[in-house]
């Protein structure tokens, strides 16, 4: 039987003292939480901030840096000092660890996103906890994942974990903010994540530590579920709560059921991370292919082309002003001008290609609404 594979994230304010840097204390608690899944046989990988909060008072800070320079420094120093924290905890367990430090662009990119992957399969093969935070000493504002939230579903998806544990400062998700409203409810278990949901959850993070927040939290619960994903977000307290949490005896929120991935590496890729270079319109007979009957995209369902790109880009496919899905085209723009309406076989001639297909279903997602019914 494979063993299965748990991905634990550990915000900033489940890492931090009361000053807001970095407790030891707490993180050999989760240390010993993680050596229990992997006595227990489980395949682990750890999303952690802290860089921050560990690298801010030497650099003479009295507090948390909240500049973008300052916080960029503070993780320059505080990335060491953080990994070598879990290496002197972790070596109490006989684990060998590993880190990673990721931005977005590591997802956009096709060849690096692949990497990633290469990467932490070898690490998981060898039996070494792979340990990822972003890499905050580069990233910018407008790319970051916030408070690894988004990472650590991206993530396991991209390993097609079994479950997401997401470890924070409030003892899960509520419908108003339960530190500010007494008479706010706890959700302990979620099959799905709404838009009511995503409404009633705008709070910010509990503690002023945290950057993510809980709607950070359930936009990355939303994106591990439709990678095919269960999460929990919650806390705990000693060195079995996460094999509490995984036997669903933990203080917190558990979303989705039993569920099987959606997306295989390449289709994530498409899905969640490529840049959309054009748009192609098709007519009603290759919308209904496309959709309900699993087929590739043919040059003979094109109407028109709009952008330019080269073979390939991502595109969006459209049917009149609807998005229908996304692929990764075997032609060019200018090849599926000439080609567009044509039988595959013509259409092989005009553009002197060697695929029939303008984009093989190998490489198409459907929209999300139109993925969980039909793919």
């Amino acid at each position: 039987m494979a063993k299965q594979r748990i991905v634990v994230k550990i915000g900033s304010s489940s890492l931090t003292n009361k000053n807001g840097g970095l407790s030891i204390e707490k993180i050999e608690e989760h240390t010993a939480a993680i050596a229990q899944l992997k006595k227990n046989n489980y395949e682990v990988i750890l999303i952690s901030s802290g860089a921050v909060s560990a690298g801010f008072s030497d650099l003479g800070y009295p507090a948390k840096p909240v500049t973008v320079a300052g916080k960029q420094a503070a993780a320059a120093v505080g990335q060491g000092m953080l990994i070598q924290a879990y290496t002197e905890a972790f070596r109490k367990y006989d684990m060998t660890i590993a880190q990673l430090l990721l931005t977005r662009d590591n997802f956009s990119n096709e060849k690096q996103y692949g990497n990633v992957y290469s990467t932490l399969t070898e690490l998981l093969k060898r039996d070494i906890l792979p340990i990822i935070n972003e890499n905050d000493t580069v990233s910018i504002e407008e790319l970051t994942f916030g408070d690894n939230d988004m990472l650590s579903a991206l993530v396991s998806g991209l390993v097609h974990a079994d479950f997401l544990a997401m470890l924070t400062d409030i003892n899960g998700l509520y419908d108003k903010n339960p530190k500010t409203d007494p008479d706010a409810k706890k959700y302990n278990h979620l099959t799905a994540i709404t838009e009511q949901i995503l409404q009633q959850t705008k709070h910010e993070s509990g503690s002023k530590f945290g950057t993510g927040g809980m709607k950070s939290k359930i936009l990355a619960a939303k994106t591990a579920l439709s990678l095919g994903v269960r999460v929990f977000v919650g806390t705990g307290k000693g060195e079995d709560k996460l094999m509490q949490i995984i036997a669903n005896n933990g203080d917190g929120t558990y979303i989705g059921e039993h569920l099987t991935s959606n997306y295989r590496k390449q289709k994530q890729w498409i899905a969640f991370h490529s840049e959309i270079a054009g748009k192609i319109y098709v007519d009603k007979g290759a919308s209904e292919a496309v959709i309900h009957q699993g087929k590739s995209l043919l040059p003979a369902g094109i109407k028109w082309i709009e952008g330019s790109f080269e073979a390939g880009a991502v595109v969006e496919i459209m049917f009149g002003d609807q998005v229908i899905a996304k692929g990764q085209v075997n032609y060019s723009s200018d090849e599926m001008i000439l080609a567009k309406g044509e039988p595959s076989q013509i259409a092989m001639e005009l553009t002197m290609g060697a695929k029939p297909e303008v984009i093989h279903r190998d490489k198409l997602v459907l929209t999300m609404k139109e993925a969980y019914h039909y793919e």
